[in-house]
């Protein structure tokens, strides 16, 4: 049932520009002045966290909008120090919009004596009063499980799917569509079925972690303008070097669209040498300057479909439904006319 209250929105430091987009797209939604809840997340001189929220919040439906990217631990608490805050002033339900869920790559255990962190992660959230989780391309799709609560995993590809179509208008005859990984085919297939195009694999074999020793490319991209698509890119290491392989192996041009711009180390400058043309990222985590800066990377916002993902959360209507074109692109229409 819908919510007779307004829903509200309060962010934390991990990426306040985003909220503060959310928060717009809510008012143009609503037709009413919607804006995040005034509070103050600080740290104390040793860096503990200290959350003080000045507005009543008693029964009211509450989304605290913040990714847990780098600094991951410091994010983390952020977020959880807000829900005991907003739990603790008795809010009617608390969720968490993680634009961004890090500790994702620890979903399993790879060797002996080592942590599952992705669940104990979750448990963390849980306990600390959020009730649901809204998240965007979640590293694997078995961490929903690890979730006592609801978790709704929104999807960055019918976003790439409307970006490709304004950006390769024409040509899409010619697109090639490149899962980086064997691991990634599912998602890359799902890209390509939306946009009619072709796809191909690059089989790589790593000789130890964010170290990459060999390439093939399984499928014929001669002639082609290859699509990467991926949940993340960290250190570009894995992301370049595939982009050499299919230039490499006759490709046009190589493009990459990204969920989640991590961007560690060398990542920066290794995307501007590369044989990249461009790289898609989304602003699931605030891009720095320096990203900003590059020129062969641009960012397609995420504000209009967290908003109405948010709002049918509110509502208590499907949030599936965003995962359709016919669904997704009158949410941004008129936005790829203004940045492109």
């Amino acid at each position: 049932m819908p919510n007779a209250n307004e829903p509200k929105l309060i962010s934390g430091n991990a990426n306040r520009p985003l909220a503060a987009a959310i928060a717009r797209r809510m008012s143009m939604h609503r037709g009413l002045n919607v804006d995040l809840v005034d509070a103050r997340v600080e740290r104390f001189n040793d860096g503990e966290i200290f959350v003080e929220v000045f507005e009543n919040v008693r029964g009211e439906d509450m989304f605290v909008i913040q990714p847990t990217s780098n600094p991951a631990n410091d994010n983390l608490m952020e977020l959880m120090i807000i829900s005991d805050a907003l739990r603790r002033s008795s809010a009617a339900r608390i969720t968490a919009v993680i634009p961004y869920f890090g500790y994702a790559r620890q979903d399993r255990r790879t060797k002996a004596r080592t942590p599952i962190s992705a669940k104990l992660a979750a448990n963390l959230l849980t306990e600390a009063g959020i009730e649901r989780i809204l998240t965007m391309d979640l590293h694997a799709a078995q961490i929903q499980g690890f979730f006592d609560i609801p978790v709704d995993n929104l999807y960055a590809a019918p976003i790439f799917a409307l970006d490709i179509e304004h950006h390769f208008r024409g040509e899409l005859g010619q697109i090639t569509v490149v899962s980086p990984d064997v691991g990634g085919v599912a998602r890359a297939r799902e890209l390509a079925q939306r946009i009619g195009s072709g796809l191909a694999i690059v089989d790589k074999r790593r000789v130890r972690p964010g170290e990459v020793a060999e390439m093939t490319v399984i499928g014929d991209v001669e002639g082609q303008t290859c699509v990467i698509v991926d949940d993340l890119c960290d250190t570009a290491g894995t992301l370049c070097k595939a982009a050499e392989v299919l230039t490499e192996n006759g490709a046009n041009e190589v493009h990459a669209y990204i969920s989640h711009g991590v961007f560690s180390g060398p990542a920066i400058e290794r995307i501007s040498n590369s044989r990249l043309k461009t790289v898609v990222i989304t602003d699931s985590i605030q891009p720095t300057q320096a990203v900003q800066a590059t020129q062969n990377i641009r960012i397609v916002p995420t504000a209009p479909l967290f908003a109405q993902a948010i709002m049918n959360i509110w509502q208590g209507t499907s949030v599936s439904s965003l995962f359709a074109h016919e669904t997704l692109a009158p949410i941004y229409e008129g936005m790829y006319a203004l940045n492109g």
